[in-house]
């Protein structure tokens, strides 16, 4: 079983960005969320498509993807549920892990959140000053809630 152990928080300033590398452009669509298990369509750079299946909630996760071709990914749209996210996806190095922080546009903007994939859950880590409130398992804040429901109420502009 693949597996995504990941930490999650709202960005607090922009010191990140002259570390980041250029980033990538991301639209991703769901076409299944229940409680507890979302099926997800990802295009990046309008050049690349995978199809991901998350199971569970909170800092592990069950995690499957697999590579589809663009055009079948953008056949599938029609079958969302909910709203497209649109974001820009930057990859902060961070000692020997990788910061990726998220810059939502359109109606999720200007919400910017950063995850941290880790090697085990009792992985320790030094975060980086512009991690701001931890939303790790705050469902409002996966991506499948925020198409499904927009901005959390908690989110404050």
């Amino acid at each position: 079983m693949g597996v995504e152990i990941e930490r999650k928080f709202l960005v607090r300033d922009d010191s990140w960005r002259p570390l980041a590398d250029g980033g990538r452009s991301f639209r991703q669509f769901y076409i299944a969320m229940d409680k507890g298990v979302s099926v997800r369509l990802r295009v990046a750079d309008e050049r690349l498509a995978w199809l991901t299946i998350k199971t569970g909630a909170g800092l592990s996760r069950g995690e499957y993807e697999y590579p589809v071709p663009v055009a079948d990914a953008r056949d599938l749209e029609a079958a969302r549920r909910g709203e497209v996210v649109a974001k820009r996806r930057f990859r902060v190095p961070h000692g020997d892990l990788t910061v990726e922080v998220d810059v939502f546009e359109g109606a999720l903007a200007p919400l910017v959140l950063a995850e941290i994939e880790l090697p085990s859950e009792a992985h320790e880590i030094e975060l980086p000053s512009f991690l701001g409130r931890e939303v790790t398992g705050d469902e409002g804040y996966s991506n499948g809630a925020l198409a499904a429901h927009g901005l959390p109420a908690s989110f404050r502009r």
